[in-house]
């Protein structure tokens, strides 16, 4: 698992190897290093992602946008009509980018 600080309330959590569920553990454990930033997770290194191994983000994302940051997870390889609502994910990593800054914007009007 890699981070990488892209701004001051960005950081970048790439994915190397291992299954979703480990990846998601470390996250956890690793949690209080991206507390206070808005996060995209990449998990291009997949060669498949199911619903499933999403669903494994969920209670990490819940936590994370309640305390008003963004969690973006991005790949390509998941039929999108089958994500729940409570996650968000896109295909690249300019979108997940885009959804951070409108999510931003929302906040700071506040709805």
């Amino acid at each position: 698992m890699l981070f990488d600080k892209q701004e001051d309330n960005l950081t970048l959590v790439t994915h190397e190897k291992g299954s979703v569920r480990a990846f998601c553990s470390k996250l956890g454990e690793a949690y209080d290093k991206i507390r206070g930033d808005n996060v995209i997770v990449n998990l291009f290194s997949l060669d498949a992602v199911s619903t499933e191994d999403l669903l494994e983000f969920l209670e990490i994302s819940n936590r994370h946008r309640g305390g008003k940051k963004s969690f973006v997870l991005v790949t390509d390889k998941v039929n999108f009509n089958e994500v729940p609502d409570e996650l968000i994910v896109v295909p690249t990593l300019k979108e997940a980018r885009d959804v951070i800054e409108m999510e931003e914007i929302e906040r700071d009007l506040d709805f």
